[in-house]
């Protein structure tokens, strides 16, 4: 148990060769456009994201993709722009092409589907596995912040901190959710992304 939660760990942690700080799932145009300026704003546009946004689809097709359900497709229909198709495709990619360099087979797909699918190897409960899938999405996202806005790195950690119990909570009710009622409801989150597309200055691919 131990060494799957290492592996688990070591899979979602920065060092692995995702991409995914080059990537802001649209916070960067929400920043440019003075939406979210402070700790605080960030909080909160995060803890939507995480409740109704990509977040919780993502732990849901996470936990669908464990249990043996092939949810590729799915998850392309899910994707709200192109910039978000983008993004989690190919951090998926990267995803299972480090895998495969490393012995093991896994498709590419949409990250959460390929964490998912390759997670089946380990002895964890879905639970678990889409709580440290959450947290990396998150703390990626308070990176990006901490660079853009920017945020110190003290408030940075302070909001992450804070979301621990929302990621708990998406987590275990993603383990129960099936694939008919899944479905996202941050329209303004999915604005920015599309117009991220069309920024000036682009610090991030999203």
């Amino acid at each position: 148990m131990s060494t799957d939660l290492l592996t688990l760990t070591q899979w979602l942690s920065p060092a692995f060769p995702l991409g995914s700080f080059a990537y802001s799932h649209g916070l960067e145009q929400t920043m440019a456009q003075g939406r979210v300026q402070s700790a605080a704003e960030l909080q909160i546009w995060l803890e939507e994201t995480l409740r109704f946004g990509a977040g919780w689809m993502d732990a849901v097709l996470l936990c669908q993709a464990m249990a043996g359900a092939d949810v590729a497709d799915m998850a392309r229909a899910l994707a709200a722009s192109k910039e978000r198709w983008e993004e989690t495709f190919a951090q998926g990619t990267a995803f299972a092409e480090t895998l495969k360099s490393m012995g093991h087979s896994v498709r590419p797909a949409a990250l959460p589907v390929a964490v998912g699918e390759a997670a089946r190897m380990l002895s964890l409960a879905p639970a678990d596995v889409a709580q440290l899938y959450l947290h990396a999405f998150a703390s990626n996202l308070v990176s990006v912040s901490v660079r853009f806005v920017p945020l110190g790195q003290s408030e940075g950690q302070a909001v992450l901190a804070a979301l621990h119990p929302v990621i708990a909570e998406v987590a275990q009710r993603a383990t129960d959710t099936p694939l008919d009622v899944i479905g996202a409801g941050v329209l303004m989150g999915d604005i920015a992304a599309m117009a991220h597309e069309t920024l000036d200055v682009r610090l991030f691919r999203t």
